[in-house]
C-alpha cells in the first residue's frame, strides 16, 4: 500500500500542474475566434462599442477584461501549484504542515478560479449566441474576407468547460491523496509501534 500511495501522490501532483497549465492555455484561446471574427466590425472601439457593422459584436470587447484577468489568474494558479513540488508533496514519505498547506492552497486556488470563471464564460457564451447578428456577420466576412463563425461555433468556450472540469477532478484526486497518505502514515506508525513492542518483549 505504501508504494502504491507514493506512486499515486506523484502522479496526482503532476496532473495538478498539467491541469493548471491547461487552464492557462484555455485562457489564451478563449477569445481567439471572437477576435478574428468580431474585433474589426466595431467602427470606433475606443469611443463607441455600439457603433458596429454587426449588432452584438461588442461581446468581444466586453469580455476582454475578464479574459485578461482569467489569464493572469491561471498564471497565479500555476505558481501556487508549483508549491506542491517546492514542498516535495509529490515525493515526501511523510507529510508535514507545509505539505498540507500546499495541498490546501492548490485546492482553494483551483476551486476559486473555477467558481469565478465558469459562470462568466457561460454568460459570454450565451451573449455570443443570442446577441450577435450572424447574418450580418456572414455578410461582413464575405465583404471583408474576415473569419465567419456561426452560433454553434463555441469551441473555445466549450473547451474551457472541459479544462476546468479536469482541474476540479484533479483537485478531488489531490484531496483524496491527502486522505490516502494519512491512512498510510497511521498504518506505518502502528507497524513501527508493534515492532518496538516485540523488541521490548524479546529483551
Amino acid at each position: 500500500m505504501y508504494k502504491k500511495q507514493m506512486t499515486y501522490q506523484k502522479i496526482v501532483c503532476i496532473l495538478a500542474l498539467i491541469a493548471s497549465a491547461l487552464v492557462f492555455f484555455g485562457s489564451l484561446g478563449l477569445s481567439t475566434d471572437l477576435y478574428d471574427a468580431l474585433s474589426r466590425t466595431i467602427l470606433y472601439p475606443d469611443f463607441d462599442l455600439d457603433a458596429t457593422s454587426v449588432p452584438g459584436s461588442r461581446v468581444y470587447y466586453d469580455m476582454f477584461g475578464f479574459n485578461s484577468a482569467f489569464t493572469k489568474a491561471s498564471i497565479g494558479l500555476i505558481l501556487i501549484t508549483l508549491i506542491l513540488f517546492i514542498t516535495n508533496t509529490h515525493t515526501r514519505r511523510k507529510y508535514y504542515i507545509g505539505n498540507y498547506i500546499a495541498v490546501g492552497l492548490t485546492a482553494a486556488a483551483a476551486i476559486g478560479i473555477s467558481v469565478w470563471s465558469i459562470p462568466q464564460i457561460a454568460g459570454f457564451k450565451s451573449r455570443f449566441q443570442n446577441e450577435v447578428d450572424f447574418e450580418a456577420l456572414k455578410a461582413y466576412a464575405k465583404d471583408w474576407g474576415t473569419l465567419y463563425i456561426g452560433r454553434e461555433d463555441t469551441f473555445w468556450f466549450d473547451l474551457n468547460y472541459v479544462i476546468l472540469g479536469i482541474l476540479l477532478l484533479t483537485t478531488v484526486l489531490l484531496i483524496l491523496n491527502v486522505w490516502f497518505k494519512t491512512v498510510v502514515m497511521k498504518a506505518e506508525k502502528r507497524a513501527v509501534g508493534c515492532r518496538k513492542d516485540e523488541i521490548h518483549v524479546t529483551v
